[in-house]
């Protein structure tokens, strides 16, 4: 009898699923609120709450890509196939990026500007990621060498970020200004955009969550799972009061400093709290009702890129269940649990689907192929003084 496939990580999908839920509601209240509600409170919240959604699918793209280079590590797959496999994934979201934002132009043209096809966003930096962390994977070759190397990287683009967004700005200038995006976001305002997502800062929280991947999925970790999942939640707490003693210091490193930006110690800050965050969701599936009957955020958590594919549209597109900018808090609400409703129907539908789209066109092209044979005997005459039925 053939050995049954190992179920997902349950955990991982939870916080992913978070993630889409976090995200849905800063996209809908930021497209729906009026003026007025934008400036209360609640907002404020939402606003706080949607700073987590990038961090989280970074961390997650990191420890997905150790699990995966995990897994074909242990069936013995060859490092340079290793490399290959990695890498046109990484190049495959990246492209889906590119489509994602040809879509958007074109759903909002002649509106949009031509410049927001060249946009560095989330999917950009996932791609990216992914081919920066199988050609570090590829050359660190063990799992000690990779999990140093991807610290190493952490820390690098961490401490480069500052002086990436100032002061090394006169040397990154000369570059086309797409291509600068993609180290700083400057995008084409001349000056770099905290809304954006460059290499600097955001690719340290990927290789973050390759360096945590890499080490839970170890010999040790995996048989002593939950202490290695607590050891993560004490880690995280304590580089996170790490982060703000060392922002209180009185020493100056960088001749402009941006805590909420680009500093060393907010990337510090960041990786503490979703070290917490993934013990939370690990504590939650564990011994929690995370796990038990069916899982909303499971659910979503299995198809995260599609459900923002398409929450995109029906929140900011043309297609917007709602209209922009003028609604209150409790018809944004409800427009958000419809999102939220939406969305995890779509989820169902493509896993109930997943690797039936032969057998679907094979039922429509026999259902075509009926209606023409139908057809043709319709149009053939009977014969005279005969039973058609014959």
């Amino acid at each position: 009898m053939a050995a049954e496939p190992k179920p997902r990580l349950g955990y991982i999908d939870w916080m992913r699923g978070l993630a889409c839920v976090l995200m849905f509601q800063t996209h809908c209240y930021d497209a729906w609120l009026a003026p007025q509600f934008r400036e209360a409170e609640f907002f404020g919240w939402s606003r706080l709450l949607g700073s987590l959604p990038a961090p989280l699918f970074l961390f997650l793209a990191g420890i997905s890509f150790a699990l995966i280079t995990d897994k074909l590590r242990r069936r013995g797959v060859p490092d340079h196939q290793i490399l290959k496999q990695t890498a046109r994934r990484g190049a495959e979201i990246f492209g889906i990026a590119l489509l994602f934002r040809l879509q958007q132009w074109g759903i909002v043209f002649p509106w949009a500007p031509w410049t927001d096809l060249f946009r560095v966003d989330i999917l950009n930096m996932m791609g990216l990621s992914m081919m920066a962390m199988a050609v570090a994977c590829r050359a660190a070759r063990t799992r000690a060498a990779s999990i140093a190397a991807a610290c190493l990287v952490t820390a690098a683009i961490a401490l480069a970020s500052p002086p990436m967004w100032t002061t090394w700005r006169s040397a990154t200038s000369s570059l086309p200004w797409p291509l600068e995006s993609y180290l700083n976001g400057v995008h084409i305002y001349g000056v770099p955009q905290a809304w954006l997502f460059p290499i600097f800062p955001w690719m340290a929280l990927a290789f973050a969550g390759l360096a945590v991947g890499l080490a839970l999925f170890g010999d040790w970790a995996k048989s002593r799972e939950a202490k290695a999942l607590a050891f993560c939640g004490a880690a995280g707490v304590a580089l996170f009061f790490l982060s703000k003693l060392l922002d209180a210091l009185p020493v100056v490193i960088y001749a402009v400093y941006d805590y909420w930006h680009t500093s060393p110690n907010y990337v510090l800050a960041r990786v503490g709290i979703l070290l917490v965050i993934l013990f939370a969701c690990y504590a939650w599936c564990r011994w929690g009702p995370g796990e038990s009957g069916f899982s909303p955020m499971k659910q979503l958590g299995q198809t995260s890129l599609l459900v923002y594919w398409v929450h995109i549209e029906l929140v900011y597109g043309r297609f917007s269940i709602l209209k922009h900018r003028v609604q209150d808090i409790p018809t944004a609400t409800g427009g958000l649990l419809a999102i939220f409703a939406l969305m995890l129907l779509l989820s169902v539908l493509r896993i109930r689907w997943k690797g039936q789209g032969a057998g679907i066109l094979a039922w429509i092209r026999g259902r075509l192929q009926r209606g023409k044979r139908k057809e043709l005997m319709q149009r053939v005459p009977a014969p005279q003084g005969g039973n058609p039925a014959t």
